[in-house]
């Protein structure tokens, strides 16, 4: 079930009035996955699209009105991430078998797309991501081990944490989307920090394997920040000109998306701590 209605960004100043409930309304999705459902919600950032499947069957991604287009793809790229058991995702006749924290891209013009669990396994949960496209670029995968990984932070700051690319100019290629995961070593509960902000292009957080552990996520302008507490396999939206940061009750991962105009990985507007209010 595709979402009817766009999720609409607020001007920076107008989210300082804001209150706790519109805050989540606003900037937090949630109930991505269903059994046996096709999810998304529409948004205005960048025109991204984020989902979330699991399969019980195979279960095609249907097309929106929202797209315009003939066929969900036919203007758009995508990419997955499969959190749960082993699936397939099949696309024009090929087919990818992703295990858990495997990555599949597919490009603008890919008309049929077919989810699907491996039988006798967990369902597959895929966590999706759709953005604008001008060019396509050849579908592909990526295994979690293929993806190199960069070790960042320390034990010191409660932020040490590995950063795993898959879609970027030096992995998958795509036209504009850009996408990966980071997870936290066991102590550390610190992500993105010190903060920082991009305005040539909006960035998605997906927190997932958080069990029953919350999160609290910072976000608004560094002179006016804001905070939402988060539950495990939820989504916050987060518009170019808002800090995406958070802290959690212990570790956790988080699958990160982006689409604009610079696909530069380290293209990021500092911000410093003692300047944050």
């Amino acid at each position: 079930m595709l979402a009817d209605t766009i999720r609409r960004m607020p001007r920076p100043h107008d989210v300082t009035l804001m209150t706790p409930q519109q805050l989540r309304e606003t900037f937090l999705v949630t109930d991505l996955f269903a059994a046996g459902e096709v999810r998304g919600v529409f948004t205005d950032l960048d025109r991204l699209v984020v989902g979330g499947v699991t399969p019980v069957k195979p279960i095609e991604l249907p097309n929106h009105r929202e797209t315009g287009r003939a066929f969900f793809l036919e203007r758009r790229e995508l990419g997955a991430i499969n959190i749960g058991g082993a699936g397939v995702v099949h696309a024009d006749g090929k087919s990818f078998a992703l295990d858990r924290l495997d990555c599949v891209y597919l490009p603008m013009g890919t008309r049929s797309v077919t989810f699907e669990s491996t039988e006798g396994q967990a369902p597959a949960r895929f966590y999706w991501l759709s953005c604008p496209a001008h060019a396509a670029h050849p579908a592909t995968m990526m295994k979690q081990k293929d993806a190199t990984p960069v070790a960042v932070g320390s034990t010191a700051t409660a932020n040490q944490r590995t950063i795993r690319k898959y879609i970027h100019t030096g992995g998958i290629q795509s036209c504009q989307l850009v996408m990966g995961f980071t997870e936290l070593a066991e102590g550390s509960v610190w992500n993105t920090f010190p903060p920082h902000t991009h305005n040539r292009r909006t960035e998605i957080y997906f927190y997932f394997d958080l069990q029953d552990k919350v999160l609290v996520h910072l976000m608004g302008e560094p002179s006016a920040t804001r905070h939402l507490f988060i539950q495990d396999q939820q989504v916050v939206l987060s518009p170019a000109w808002s800090i995406h940061s958070g802290c959690g009750a212990g570790n956790y991962r988080f699958v990160w998306a982006m689409a604009g105009e610079n696909q530069t990985f380290d293209d990021m507007d500092g911000v410093k701590p003692a300047d944050l209010r």
